[in-house]
């Protein structure tokens, strides 16, 4: 065998193993090798064969999000999810499916549509993968496979209405670092027996293990739809009409902002679903609500959900706070991206408590570093950067991805209050550290 070859134990626990190419790594880490399980069996033998050479394991799906989070410390093998694509149950009765983890969102979306029902999870789509141009890459624009978005818990604008991908997911097959599985909860809504390993595993980034199988609650798909938008004046306005739309009996599935640069008007938009007649009232009723300069369509603003892929190859910086607090934090973010001699484009979820700024590619990494840290001193209450007249949001601020060089500049997770309990987890899951080693908070 020669010095690259695939070792004997790793090529009998799965059929499709290769050494791996530059357009593998992740994060600028390259494995030594790829494989591709077909299903559960052969996602526990091959992590079990790694186990018993010492090689560490990262979980992939179409490798959308694989630039989020920190590069691995070590990356020996590739799990490629994407052959794990099956649909394996659609309990339509029961607003239920159960699938592989290499689901594409787009194909199970599909496959949903025929029954009239949908997994609400509508996270931007992605940039193109990492790995575009290796055999069997996936192409760009995709929303990712279920398992990558259950293990980022990204999550678009429906999750005002719906929550994240942790708060559809109802049970989990996941498969340890020693090939050991795991099943936690069932295809039944009510089911509350046993750990709750899909809470745990849901943004884990797949430093706990790889998820294997996933069973999520539906929805049925609306009828119609409608979008209200409207130009704010300013963060103050804003608010306002996120405030009036969200705790308005009109039931809106969504509310988002827009905001590409500072001295710009704050774009607003709500979507409302359901059956055509009832939209339509709806719809006529939260314009009034909204007010003058508001107007409704019945697709979305060309901005709609741009969320975390805002910015493709530049820095996304992701910031949660109490809703009501958006005019101060985006007073801070002002005040710090002056500071730093920036200006971020602002868009997201404001009435759920989640924005995302986006930086260019070409900015400084300094300049990226100094306006996190600034915007984490006001917004998680270390500092003085939101103005008086209220207590700190106690958010966080996230960099989601960024170029290599801001990566180095800065810590892209910040403080993690959690962060023992987070370690105590890791050891109970990883002992041994094996599955994607330092790519969640605090090196974990």
């Amino acid at each position: 065998m020669t010095a690259g070859a695939v070792p004997d134990v790793l090529a009998k626990a799965c059929a499709e193993v290769r050494e791996a190419r530059p357009a593998d790594a992740v994060a600028g880490v390259v494995p030594r090798f790829v494989a591709r399980p077909a299903g559960l069996a052969e996602a526990a033998s091959v992590l079990g064969a790694a186990a018993a050479l010492g090689l560490t394991a990262v979980p992939r799906g179409d490798g959308t999000r694989l630039a989020w989070g920190l590069p691995p410390a070590s990356c020996d093998l590739v799990i490629d999810t994407r052959g794990m694509n099956r649909v394996l149950e659609h309990a339509s009765g029961d607003l239920v499916v159960r699938v592989q983890a290499g689901v594409g969102l787009d194909h199970l979306a599909a496959v949903l549509a025929e029954a009239g029902q949908r997994l609400a999870l509508d996270p931007a789509p992605a940039s193109p993968s990492p790995f575009a141009g290796a055999a069997g890459a996936a192409g760009p624009g995709g929303a990712g496979t279920v398992g990558g978005v259950l293990a980022t818990g990204a999550a678009g604008p429906l999750r005002l209405r719906y929550g994240t991908p942790r708060d559809l997911v109802i049970g989990i097959t996941v498969v340890r670092a020693d090939g050991t599985v795991a099943v936690s909860g069932g295809k039944v809504v009510k089911n509350v027996a046993g750990y709750d390993l899909a809470k745990l595993f849901a943004g884990s980034y797949g430093t706990l293990g790889l998820i294997a199988e996933a069973a999520f609650r539906l929805h049925p798909l609306p009828g119609a739809t409608s979008f209200v938008t409207l130009d704010a004046a300013d963060p103050g306005a804003a608010l306002a009409a996120l405030a009036a739309a969200a705790g308005s009996p009109l039931a809106p599935s969504a509310a988002e902002i827009e905001r590409p640069a500072r001295e710009a008007p704050i774009s607003v938009g709500v979507l409302l679903e359901g059956d055509p007649e009832g939209v339509a009232e709806r719809s006529a009723r939260m314009t009034e609500l909204l007010g003058p300069g508001s107007v409704a369509a019945p697709g979305p603003p060309p901005w709609w959900g741009r969320g975390a892929a805002a910015a493709a190859g530049g820095t996304v910086i992701r910031i949660t706070f109490w809703a009501a607090e958006l005019p101060r934090v985006l007073s801070a973010l002002d005040a710090a991206s002056v500071a730093a001699g920036l200006d971020p484009a602002i868009s997201g979820s404001a009435a759920a408590g989640v924005i995302y700024a986006a930086v260019d590619e070409r900015a400084a990494a300094a300049a990226v570093a100094a306006l996190v840290l600034d915007l984490r001193a006001a917004v998680m209450g270390g500092g003085t950067g939101l103005p008086a007249g209220g207590p700190p949001s106690r958010g966080s601020v996230v960099v989601l991805h960024a170029p290599a060089e801001v990566r180095t500049a800065v810590d892209l997770w910040g403080p993690v209050p959690a962060l023992g309990l987070m370690r105590a987890v890791k050891e109970q899951f990883d002992p041994g550290h094996r599955m994607a080693p330092g790519r969640f908070a605090g090196g974990i």
